[in-house]
């Protein structure tokens, strides 16, 4: 073999997490692949779906309506003791989009439907998800400048950049020796599966809670199935007060025990598995040219349903970064920034799964008690920054507090609970999940979103006021009319537009001014990268902070394929 290789990064897992970071390189034409032991493409129900972040990730990959279609919303909870019901609750019922959040509340998807959707897409770029491959080997390859990947049966193959997103029993992370601290409650076990149910009382517009002094069996409607559900349930312990393995006659068992109802109208009980809370996370996201995400880089407690949204959005944080590199447009330092970003997430995460867990087994002793206290504002994930991130600061070089984010168990993981809070208007710091704001467009008048602007593999400028039109042509000129960098004139409502360039948007309810903190008929410069964070804000009269932030981010016009 030479030196050189063809793929450009081999994606190890094709579940969620996966499939989001395959999609994201595809579009930006990397030589990506994905590969997943698995003989066939599972039909797993398991994560319930996508939160109001995920959504917008997943808007920006081009397939949220399907997924909206696929899927509901999530349903009020009916809750039982005794088998009688003791109270009804709707965590959502006072939710409601804002300028700045197109998507108020998370979305119910079966896992294996919405992986469907991402492999569809992912299709459309040419690119398959490679069953049966099952990695066994990895080694830095000589000159360091690719890794070789052996599979089982011996066969090596080539690829600049190698991901786990393999699962928390993940092979790559053991392959690199990445330690995978934490805890295994070994107390607090959980059996499911999916089931079919006929009986028609138990209607499919709630999510049906049993919760007594010996147990619980919770069921929630999957969408997309008629009579399909999911089925979760404190396991039969036998006497020595051991778990017992999840069975179809153990299910109806707890069903008949919980609901008062015949465990015959349980039917089918499939993917049966037994969940134990693991609250665990690698202490490292990269070792040279391998990295990790999902459940690879770290596991806890269900409470909130943020794991598979975790991974989604380590994907889409990594994406941008790895397809700035391997296109030439950007150091490799650059990844560093993963770790740095994401690593005091999963740790702030850790943190907020298992306090909601304790308040939800608390909140289910007494009657009326439900899953709803798991929900909280953070479990959104809309409030998630960056803050302490090199790229939040032009001062700060690339990658320059890594150390700092290696130790997320503690200073980082403070900075990240410090910067990850519900969004609110004017939430504009560099960092900072870049809020929504409604618009026109300039040429159409047409409503759109700054959302709308952003989606897509670029970088957008967006300059308010006159004093920001010299920036914004130098950008334009720049960077043409290619994918990296798009810039985009946000004029106020009664601000002269007759010249607007294509794609100018108007701030005509001014909740874009207010979103970033320009004033009235004030000016300003807001670089957004890719991943929907604010890079930076500066005056309109400061080209040289946008010019200097987009030359890490894109490099220097004309950049070629040695920084690779």
């Amino acid at each position: 073999m030479t030196d050189d290789a063809s793929t450009d990064v081999l994606i190890v897992g094709a579940g969620p997490t996966g499939l989001t970071l395959a999609l994201d390189l595809a579009r930006r034409g990397a030589a990506v692949r994905i590969v997943d032991k698995s003989p066939a493409h599972p039909r797993t129900s398991r994560a319930k779906g996508p939160n109001p972040r995920s959504l917008e990730i997943l808007a920006d990959l081009g397939v949220v309506d399907e997924v909206l279609a696929a899927g509901s919303a999530p349903l009020p909870m009916r809750v039982y003791r005794d088998h009688r019901p003791v109270a009804e609750t709707d965590p959502w019922a006072d939710a409601a989009p804002t300028p700045t959040a197109r998507f108020d509340r998370p979305w119910l998807i079966a896992q294996w439907r919405l992986e469907e959707i991402l492999r569809a897409r992912l299709a459309g770029h040419g690119v398959h998800v490679e069953l049966g491959r099952e990695v066994v080997g990895l080694a830095e390859g000589a000159g360091g400048h690719h890794v070789d990947v052996t599979f089982v049966g011996g066969r090596a193959e080539r690829a600049r950049y190698v991901v786990g997103c393999d699962g928390a029993h993940s092979p790559v992370r053991k392959l690199l020796g990445i330690t995978f601290e934490g805890t295994t409650a070994e107390d607090q076990v959980m059996v499911s599966g999916d089931v079919e149910l006929d009986h028609e009382e138990l209607g499919r517009d709630r999510w049906h809670q049993w919760f007594d002094a010996d147990g619980a069996v919770m069921l929630c409607p999957i969408p997309g199935t008629r009579t399909g559900w999911w089925f979760q349930a404190g396991p039969e312990r036998d006497a020595d007060g051991r778990p017992r393995a999840p069975t179809l006659d153990g299910f109806r068992r707890l069903f008949t025990r919980h609901t008062g109802l015949p465990g015959r109208h349980l039917t089918r009980a499939e993917l049966l598995s037994t969940y134990r809370v693991n609250v665990r996370m690698a202490d490292r996201y990269r070792v040279g040219r391998v990295l990790l995400a999902g459940d690879a880089a770290h596991v806890h407690a269900i409470a909130g349903g943020l794991g598979m949204n975790t991974g989604i959005q380590d994907a889409f944080n990594l994406g941008w970064k790895l397809g700035q590199v391997v296109a030439g447009q950007a150091d490799a330092r650059l990844l560093d920034t993963y770790e740095e970003e994401r690593l005091p997430v999963a740790a702030w995460t850790l943190d907020l799964t298992s306090h909601r867990l304790r308040a939800t087994l608390e909140a289910i002793r007494e009657p009326g008690g439900n899953l709803g206290s798991a929900m909280t504002p953070e479990t959104a994930g809309l409030g998630i920054g960056y803050r302490w991130s090199g790229l939040a600061d032009t001062r700060a070089g690339t990658g320059a507090n890594t150390e700092a984010a290696t130790e997320a168990g503690t200073e980082a993981a403070t900075e990240a609970d410090t910067a990850t809070s519900a969004p609110h208007p004017g939430n504009h710091s560099p960092g900072d999940r870049a809020p929504d704001a409604p618009c026109r467009d300039a040429a159409t008048g047409e409503r759109t979103h700054l959302y709308g602007t952003f989606a897509g593999p670029h970088t957008t400028v967006l300059g308010f006021g006159p004093a920001s039109a010299a920036v914004l042509r130098e950008v334009a000129a720049t960077y043409g009319e290619g994918p990296g960098v798009r810039a985009c004139r946000v004029y106020a409502a009664r601000e002269d537009h007759g010249t607007a360039e294509p794609g100018s948007l108007i701030d005509d309810q001014g909740h874009a001014a207010a979103a970033y903190g320009i004033g009235a008929g004030g000016s300003g410069l807001v670089v957004i990268r890719p991943d929907h964070h604010v890079g930076i804000v500066a005056p309109a009269g400061d080209p040289g902070s946008v010019r200097e932030y987009l030359r890490r981010l894109h490099g220097a016009p004309g950049m070629v394929d040695a920084v690779r």
